[in-house]
């Protein structure tokens, strides 16, 4: 189970040894990695000094300034936006798909382009949204993508269509989710020091399910990376793109 894996096609082809299968819950882009700010798309656009200048003001949730800066460099930069994005993502997915093992269920993450994918799930990458199935003998559900935030990330979706999905999903033994249950203690990030979305759905879907697990990424230094909800146990899998392991689901 891997989730933010953010360009990590080095450790991605190793995540599924010994498993019956590899679930991936998003988030494969890499924008920009705010660890490392000359790894990701916009400072190989824009370069390593604006790429600190990016982060931080969206640190700071500077947000009006950050767009700002971004107007500025793409309206210098001699490409157009939309094309220059979709180039680097679709390098991206080519190597990050070709590194799934067979059997791999994904779902999106927030900063993913769902329309890309049918282009690079290969059969045995099978790809799940507000949907369901069997693994194991176990049911799981999926729901990708994340709610709006001043972030403006490209899949982020209203409340009512979220809901939607997870509501789509029904009865499930495990319900996968990119973002977290809107619960504090699994949104807050520590070192980002803020609150992240987390979806009331999920939440109320927990209570009403029950499922055994409720799995998630998203929050990268979560204040908390494991608890229980009644019944559940909420676990964030983990920041894939840092750590390069895998998180082990066993019954």
């Amino acid at each position: 189970m891997v989730s933010d894996v953010h360009g990590n096609a080095a450790d991605l082809a190793a995540a599924g040894d010994g498993a019956d299968a590899l679930i991936c819950l998003g988030d494969l882009v890499l924008f920009l990695d705010y660890a490392d700010h000359s790894r990701g798309i916009f400072p190989d656009l824009f370069g390593v000094e604006n790429a600190d200048l990016l982060v931080s003001l969206r640190t700071a949730r500077r947000f009006d300034e950050a767009r700002e800066l971004g107007r500025r460099l793409w309206a210098e930069l001699d490409a157009d936006r939309d094309t220059a994005i979709e180039q680097a993502v679709r390098r991206q997915y080519a190597e990050l798909f070709a590194a799934f093992p067979t059997p791999t269920y994904a779902t999106y993450g927030n900063v993913d382009i769902p329309t890309l994918w049918p282009e690079y799930a290969r059969p045995g990458v099978t790809v799940l949204d507000g949907e369901r199935v069997e693994i194991g003998g176990r049911v799981f559900g999926f729901v990708g993508g994340g709610l709006r935030t001043p972030m403006r990330t490209p899949y982020e979706i209203s409340d009512e269509e979220y809901a939607a999905k997870v509501e789509a999903v029904g009865d499930v033994d495990v319900l996968c989710s990119h973002i977290p249950p809107d619960v504090p203690e699994l949104t807050y990030d520590t070192v980002a020091r803020r609150f992240e979305r987390g979806s009331s759905a999920l939440l109320a879907a927990i209570h009403r399910v029950r499922p055994r697990y409720a799995l998630f990424g998203h929050v990268h230094q979560p204040l908390v990376p494991r608890m229980r909800i009644g019944a559940t146990e909420c676990v964030n899998v983990g920041h894939f793109a840092s750590s390069g392991r895998p998180w082990t689901l066993s019954w």
